[in-house]
């Protein structure tokens, strides 16, 4: 069974180094540092399919300090970005080769370039705000506020029914393609609640008896993804379809199959980073 896509980094983040700039500084600058190579945001492979490194000397002023592997620290550029970043669906094929691992130290790069590009200025005074604790937070040269990274919760989820669960497509989705409905939590609700509004909304469906399975950080720009299982009360839907083109009940056979890849399978599984394809993994196995 499959790790969720974007888990299992193993760096010490060391929090408690970030406000100590000579620090910091320091382990910028020994010999076993490392600064990871970027297109952008996207990350570069070697031939072996792995993040590439420099030295944290060859890259821009502003870095990130993203941790300690073993007491030697690793860095990422602060990227600037110029325009809109790139569709990252552009570089799904890229993800499917990366190990998760290291696609979660990259998403955690990708997450705080793209949170500092959105915080160039101050929410409450509309000042300019700089970075601070060593890429972590920006701080309003006007007020004083200080902004840290946040991350948005999505839940996704099966609805389970006599043994099959629902799948939908969204428009833009590859041919063939289906998967967990998801959405956002809103405030003032819980997972639980979040998980039968949306089931309710976009299929029609009453939910309950939610269950918890696995959780997944989604880099695009910021996400926390939240699996889960429900069961379903019946199976007549009514979709909305402004956010589905299509939904059916798939069999424990037909999630086999198209897990396997197999020819004639019902649908296209989602790619092997998606947490959708975890949650469908462990449901077959009987989580």
């Amino acid at each position: 069974m499959s790790r969720p896509g974007f888990t299992g980094c193993a760096l010490d983040r060391a929090d408690h180094l970030r406000l100590d700039r000579e620090r910091v500084a320091v382990l910028a600058g020994a010999e076993d540092a490392r600064l990871l190579r970027l297109a952008g945001l996207d990350p570069v492979l070697g031939d072996d399919g792995r993040l590439m490194w420099d030295a944290p000397g060859a890259g821009p002023a502003e870095l990130i300090f993203l941790g300690l592997d073993g007491g030697a620290a690793v860095f990422a550029p602060l990227v600037r970005l110029e325009g809109p970043p790139s569709n990252p669906r552009a570089m799904f094929h890229i993800l499917e080769a990366m190990a998760p691992e290291e696609a979660a130290l990259w998403g955690t790069a990708r997450s705080l370039s793209e949170w500092h590009a959105r915080q160039l200025f101050c929410g409450a005074c509309g000042a300019r705000t700089a970075a601070f604790r060593a890429g972590w937070g920006r701080r309003c040269g006007g007020c004083g506020a200080e902004h840290f990274p946040r991350v948005d919760p999505v839940v996704i989820m099966l609805a389970e029914h006599e043994g099959r669960v629902l799948l939908g497509r969204q428009h833009h989705y590859p041919p063939g393609r289906y998967s967990a409905l998801a959405g956002f939590v809103e405030p003032g609700e819980s997972v639980e609640e979040a998980v039968a509004r949306e089931l309710a909304e976009e299929a029609g469906i009453a939910a309950s008896d939610v269950r918890y399975v696995a959780s997944q950080p989604w880099p695009f720009p910021g996400s926390l993804m939240i699996a889960c299982i429900a069961s379903a009360a019946g199976d007549a839907l009514t979709l909305d379809t402004n956010e589905l083109e299509d939904a059916f009940w798939a069999d424990r056979d037909g999630v086999a199959a198209a897990l396997a890849g197999a020819e004639g399978a019902p649908f296209t599984a989602p790619p092997r980073f998606a947490i959708a394809r975890t949650l469908l993994e462990r449901w077959l196995a009987g989580a």
